[in-house]
């Protein structure tokens, strides 16, 4: 594995970490955002240097370099991988990408931060766990990217379950919701091609409900129970298709792969309830994610449209006095919190991705494993399956008497 020489880091006395990063699109401009900034705000044990950006677009991958802060721009991912200089490759891809990509950059002796889902089947997130752990017996880190983990509230919340405030699990409740594919007439995006992005709202938006939900509870489902719809099925294909989208048709459309919603369901291994929403046809709905978790001492609640703040209701006190409360997650000894601003002093999305590296750039630096692990990415991806095949069995209705 290529390793971070101490002489290059002597200007802060920590040795380099050199981030190849493939992909840089929306991901890739907030990973940029994570890797510049996260330095300049915590006191790391090793220094991330943005080495090289990569995409297959020579010019716009040096215009991304150029405004996202990369010291060079590359066009073969296979070329970024193989580099000596680089020591952990951040892959922030289309889903169909990253079981290559992850697989080639651990047998090169790389660490590897891949965005989720982890992949687009079960079958290759399960190679990729395989060679996480035996990349892990070489000293490499894999980590799966999911941000949501990273907002202070909801680690705060983590940290509250831990500690028994709400007690016994009994209801988990989310939904995530979007509206960007309500106009019929939005274009046929790889976010709407199976072959490309694996699922549709289901993996795009549940994979990342289902892994906060599980980490909350500190615990993972055993069953679920799913309906899923595809509204619109047939979109206008794109001015400009990207590599990997099938021919214009005759009307200029192409038909939609994947789901726009899904509804499930689920149980934990404890016992607890859980129902889970993902759409990307909420009307008027942004970028809206909700989870609460009620237990037989009290319940939390997380919007992602206050993330700054965290409900907590104390079932334990005076009925007279209860109710929930709002918990201003901005102080120093809340999770990440002491390296930012003085109290009230909110932060935004764009942190999680800083949180991100600096927990990546801490487990590598003390020889742990990161967390969400590539084993925890592949539990997700076997619950997404889950809801799939249970959306199969339950596509035929029997129809209700009048």
């Amino acid at each position: 594995m290529a390793q971070p020489q101490a002489s290059e880091g002597a200007e802060t006395g920590k040795p380099p970490l050199r981030v190849g990063m493939v992909g840089y699109a929306f991901m890739g401009a907030a990973h940029s955002q994570g890797w510049r900034t996260v330095g300049r705000v915590f006191d790391l044990p090793l220094r991330p240097e943005m080495a090289v950006i990569c995409g297959r677009d020579a010019d716009a991958v040096r215009a991304a370099a150029d405004r996202h802060g990369w010291a060079e721009a590359e066009t073969d991912w296979r070329a970024l991988v193989e580099r000596d200089d680089i020591d952990l490759v951040d892959i922030c891809t289309p889903g169909d990408s990253h079981a290559e990509i992850a697989l080639a950059a651990l047998a090169a002796g790389k660490h590897v931060l891949c965005e989720k889902p982890l992949a687009n089947t079960v079958a290759e997130a399960e190679a990729m766990a395989r060679a996480a752990q035996e990349a892990r017996d070489r000293g490499q880190a894999a980590m799966v990217g999911f941000n949501y983990r990273r907002v202070p509230a909801t680690a705060l919340a983590r940290r509250m379950v831990e500690e028994g405030r709400i007690g016994t699990l009994r209801h988990v409740r989310v939904v995530y919701l979007q509206d960007w594919l309500v106009d019929p007439q939005f274009p046929l995006t790889w976010r709407l091609r199976r072959e490309q992005a694996g699922s549709g709202s289901l993996g795009d938006l549940g994979a990342h409900i289902v892994d906060l939900a599980q980490y909350l509870a500190g615990e993972r489902l055993a069953g679920v129970s799913a309906l899923t719809e595809t509204f619109v099925r047939e979109r206008p294909l794109p001015t400009a298709p990207s590599s990997g989208l099938a021919a214009v048709s005759a009307a200029g459309t192409g038909p939609v792969t994947v789901d726009d919603a899904a509804l499930f369901t689920g149980r934990f291994a404890s016992g607890a309830l859980a129902s889970f929403e993902a759409t990307r046809y909420a009307t008027g709905r942004k970028n809206a994610l909700r989870i609460e978790l009620n237990g037989e001492r009290g319940s939390l609640a997380f919007d992602l449209e206050r993330l700054n703040e965290l409900e907590y209701h104390d079932g334990t006190g005076d009925a007279a006095h209860g109710g929930f409360r709002r918990i201003l997650v901005t102080e120093p000894d809340h999770p990440y919190l002491d390296a930012w601003w003085p109290p009230g002093h909110g932060l935004g999305y764009e942190h999680t991705f800083a949180h991100q590296a600096r927990d990546l750039v801490h487990a590598i630096a003390e020889g742990r494993g990161p967390e969400p692990s590539f084993a925890d990415g592949l539990q997700v991806q076997r619950v997404l399956a889950a809801v799939e095949e249970s959306a199969e069995k339950n596509a035929v209705y029997t129809p209700i008497a009048a």
